[in-house]
């Protein structure tokens, strides 16, 4: 597989990574947690790159299974955390926002991460491409989530919008589409 194929494939599984970061940096103002834009791009990028791995191991014994049931998990994970800044920029809640901590940042990787998964069995055929592959899907993803972080933080201070519920409703967005996405591809 030539590098340009990969890149392609990169930018590709990033998207949803520049998108759910765009989002995170709407959110700045309406988060009384301190941004964390360089852990959420790092794990962005490990978890964009290692799904691919993994999916490569695991081979042709899972992709059935992962590629039945991925578009489910991210349309639940992501409706999830959609669903709640949606109802949190309409109800105020007195405990704050929660979308830098840890555990955000992580099921947002996993979610953004998922249909990266069975791009790994792309890798099969060419086992000698899976190393520099995943280097490049980690780094493109990891670059995405920093370029999109900064366009919403951009976008949110300069705009008086409720950016918690555009937040919220990219997410649920992104969550269907690789819903749908999943569903055309069967």
């Amino acid at each position: 597989m030539d590098i340009l194929s990969i890149i392609l494939i990169a930018i590709g599984l990033a998207m949803d990574c520049f998108a759910v970061s765009t989002a995170q940096g709407l959110s700045v103002k309406a988060s009384n947690e301190r941004p964390k834009p360089v852990l959420m791009a790092l794990l962005f990028g490990l978890f964009q790159g290692g799904m691919p791995l993994i999916g490569f191991f695991a081979g042709k014994l899972f992709s059935d299974f992962f590629s039945r049931y991925a578009p489910w998990i991210a349309l639940l994970l992501l409706t999830f955390i959609g669903g709640k800044m949606v109802w949190e920029s309409l109800h105020e809640s007195e405990e704050g926002k929660t979308g830098w901590g840890i555990v955000h940042l992580l099921v947002l990787a996993v979610a953004t991460s998922i249909d990266a998964l069975a791009t790994g069995v792309i890798f099969i055929p060419v086992p000698e491409s899976v190393w520099i592959g995943v280097s490049i899907i980690g780094l493109v993803s990891f670059l995405f989530s920093i370029g999109g972080y900064l366009i919403g933080k951009f976008v949110g201070e300069r705009f008086h919008v409720n950016v918690e519920l555009i937040g919220g409703i990219i997410l649920i967005g992104i969550g269907l589409k690789i819903w749908i996405e999943g569903f055309l591809c069967l």
